[in-house]
């Protein structure tokens, strides 16, 4: 204790009556303090919205329980509502969220582990994953500069057409493969184009514009046209069966949305924005450059240097070609999920893949991320908490007299517009869906149009760059500025939403809307 307190009282002492050694001492004390304390400011500066979404969670559970609402639907409120906040803010990495929300379920909901892991893995989340390993096996390829050989020889060497060539090409692969992979895919596309033209990123800002937005605008307005465009859509097939599918009930059967239905439903809106697409683009970005003559001329170089194709890639076209149609025709059998890891496999036995590169390739944060997100989906039916908020919200539709029509479906998908702007449009589909599906039931309209609805909006991540992971791919290579999506994101918003509601108002009824 002596010893202790001779160096407490060293340390407090003024520095002309210390020692140098202990004034030296004292100095590392302080700094050590005021380090340490630097540290955890530091620290819950950059997780202060982590706290926040823990407070007004805390807060809600604490609060008086609504009307209506049973305790258990208030704790899956609760769930939601700090999800959310930490989906828009990312104070922590978003698998993190995933495995709260699990432990949540346990602990808060007192479910049991294991019926909460079983809710975890549905086909839906196989199809998700299947989806990622097969985008990893086809991106390994490495086909990019001949598929900007291929579109240029369709569409010759004119801006606009080149423009509308690489929407065509990035949309039909984004509506089988996913559109953050195609993003992937097609980037070095756009940027050999542009670096092939000029060295100077100035003089080509608006045809780099045109060309980017062509790649991840093309992929975004395709992830709707299938399943397996985006795993908004795989969720929302699983809403709809889990809501309301009865085996024993056939008139449920018509909610067994398969490939193909999907497909008629989702298709040709996609196809009536293609060109749209380029339009909104020449007319908000004036390119530099009217021909891309140059830059074909030093294309075709590479493309011969490189050889023909070799035998393992038409080995993987022709296997990812028999898993789409296994998809088309065998999903109801077998289930989307089963083929799509099925492919992978087949994938990897071919040696087109090794599995480091599916490993590494695969975010498999991310397949976590939505196995929770659906099963609190599944939770917010079954505690009643999703049917509470669609009378609520549908409570303040009806002043506005947009509680049913053509004004609900332009309701729901500004919801969902907004949303996705702020999230993943995954993340959107699975906190948004439960509750449109029965507010569609509440407003006595149909859950499938209003489903497709959702999940169709939730593609309208145009404003910001994390809205969707295309956008981000396409801002990494440095040519965008973030203005440029709010410049030309209104109009593409304004677009979709026009042609989804025309097609809802006059294609869906044709189809069994």
């Amino acid at each position: 204790m002596a010893e202790l307190s001779l160096v407490r009282d060293s340390l407090q002492a003024p520095d002309i009556m210390a020692p140098w050694s202990l004034r030296l001492r004292r100095q590392g004390y302080q700094r050590l303090v005021t380090f340490s304390a630097h540290i955890d400011l530091h620290y819950f500066w950059e997780k202060r919205w982590f706290f926040f979404a823990l407070g007004i969670g805390a807060a809600l559970l604490n609060s008086p329980l609504p009307s209506g609402l049973t305790p258990d639907g208030m704790i899956v409120l609760a769930m939601s509502v700090v999800a959310t906040i930490l989906f828009i803010t990312e104070p922590v990495p978003l698998p993190t969220v995933a495995l709260l929300l699990i432990v949540a379920e346990v602990v808060l909901l007192g479910r049991d582990s294991t019926d909460v892991a079983k809710s975890l893995m549905t086909d839906s989340v196989l199809f998700i994953m299947g989806s990622l390993m097969l985008a990893v096996a086809v991106v390994r390829q490495k086909l990019d500069q001949r598929i900007a050989w291929f579109i240029v020889r369709m569409t010759g060497t004119r801006t606009s057409s080149v423009c509308f060539g690489i929407s065509v090409v990035s949309g039909l692969l984004a509506s089988f493969i996913g559109e953050h992979t195609v993003a992937a895919m097609m980037l070095p596309v756009g940027i050999t184009l542009i670096s092939l033209t000029s060295d100077d990123r100035k003089s080509v800002r608006n045809l780099a514009a045109v060309l980017l937005f062509s790649i991840c605008y093309g992929a975004s307005v395709a992830g709707i046209a299938t399943p397996s465009g985006g795993a908004r859509n795989a969720i929302m097939i699983g809403y709809w069966k889990e809501f309301f599918y009865d085996p024993l009930n056939p008139e449920t059967y018509k909610f067994l949305i398969d490939y193909v239905t999907w497909a008629i439903y989702a298709y040709p809106i996609f196809l009536l924005q293609l060109p749209l697409v380029t339009v909104i683009l020449l007319t908000t970005f004036k390119p530099e450059h009217n021909d891309l003559s140059r830059a074909v001329a030093k294309l075709r170089a590479r493309i011969r240097e490189e050889g023909p194709m070799t035998m393992s890639n038409w080995v993987a076209i022709l296997l990812f070609l028999l898993i789409l149609y296994a998809w088309v025709f065998m999903s109801q059998s077998f289930g989307m999920g089963t083929i799509a890891i099925f492919g992978a496999a087949a994938f990897l036995v071919a040696g087109l893949v090794m599995w480091e590169d599916v490993n590494s390739g695969v975010n498999w944060g991310v397949v976590l991320l939505y196995a929770a997100a659906i099963s609190l989906g599944v939770q917010m039916k079954q505690t009643g908490a999703a049917e509470w908020v669609a009378d609520g919200f549908l409570g303040l539709l009806t002043p506005l007299g947009a509680d049913q029509g053509l004004g609900l479906w332009a309701s729901v998908s500004v919801l969902t517009t907004l949303v996705t702007n702020t999230m993943s449009n995954g993340a959107a589909v699975a906190v948004l869906g439960p509750i449109v599906l029965k507010l569609a039931v509440a407003a006595e309209e149909s859950p499938i149009l209003i489903g497709f609805i959702t999940s169709i909006s939730s593609a309208f991540a145009y404003l910001t760059v994390v809205g969707t992971p295309a956008c981000t791919i396409v801002y990494a290579a440095g040519y965008l500025t973030t203005g440029d999506f709010l410049k030309v994101g209104w109009r593409m918003v304004l677009m979709s939403t026009l042609v989804l509601l025309i097609a809802a108002s006059l294609y869906w009824p044709l189809v069994g809307a």
